[in-house]
């Protein structure tokens, strides 16, 4: 008697664990999902944000990793007893959420000139000898002496160096010490009663310590004439000289017997 009431009552939970396992499943609606952009500077350099429906300055704050102060501070959005600017956000307005960074200024290579060597500036020595050039071959020989009293003028290219001299007959150079390096040129005027055998203009260039020596040369002209002194006077100019005063003082005589 007693195993009938176990038998329903078993049948009743094989039943109810059927219907369990027979009932559909019921998914659950999807919950909407959430995208979350990652902020991104704009062109400006700035990061915005555009707000969205029931968005509020706690949400947003919260969304873009800012504290409230923050987000209000960089809006201008007051809170004060009469009105808060964060209860009238509206969709679509541009909120700033980060500004453009402070550009750090490129230093500026230095670039170190290297030095420039400056060239060295030396002086010389330029030396003129006139002298009596006796065949006319231009050339100076140990015969030929020298001749006094010619005027050197000695110029450089630039002008400033402007030296004058006479030759005279010792035999040595007329020399210009200790003149700086460069460009010259060298005119020579010879005395009255010489003819040139040379140029008398003469250009050089003079580097530092160099000793520069010209040689010019001049003949007596046709026009000089010998100085005979005493110890040169022949005796036939004076037996001549002597026969011209015998004939002047025979013909006075002449003369005066005939008056």
């Amino acid at each position: 008697m007693k195993k009938k009431p176990l038998q329903a009552l078993g049948l009743f939970c094989v039943a109810l664990i059927g219907m369990v396992v027979l009932l559909p499943v019921t998914a659950g609606a999807p919950l909407p999902q959430i995208n979350l952009s990652t902020p991104t500077p704009g062109a400006d350099g700035r990061i915005t944000y555009i707000v969205k429906e029931n968005d509020t300055c706690t949400s947003i704050s919260l969304l873009m990793g800012i504290t409230e102060q923050e987000l209000r501070e960089l809006n201008n959005l007051q809170s004060n007893t009469d009105s808060d600017d964060c209860s009238f956000l509206w969709v679509g307005q541009e909120l700033i959420i980060k500004e453009k960074p402070a550009e750090t200024p490129t230093p500026t290579p230095v670039v170190e000139a290297e030095p420039t060597a400056t060239p060295f500036k030396g002086n010389g020595s330029i030396c003129i000898y006139l002298f009596n050039d006796e065949n006319g071959d231009a050339l100076s020989e140990e015969t030929e002496l020298p001749i006094a009293g010619g005027a050197v003028s000695l110029t450089n290219r630039l002008s400033t160096v402007n030296e004058t001299g006479i030759t005279d007959d010792s035999g040595n150079s007329l020399c210009f010490n200790d003149i700086p390096e460069g460009d010259y040129n060298i005119s020579v005027a010879i005395p009255e009663g010489y003819n040139p055998t040379t140029v008398m203009n003469y250009s050089l260039t003079l580097s530092a310590g160099q000793i520069s020596t010209i040689d010019f040369g001049a003949q007596p002209g046709s026009g000089m004439q010998p100085v005979f002194g005493e110890e040169s006077s022949s005796p036939l100019l004076l037996i001549v000289g002597i026969l011209f005063v015998g004939v002047g003082v025979g013909l006075w005589f002449y003369v005066r017997r005939m008056a």
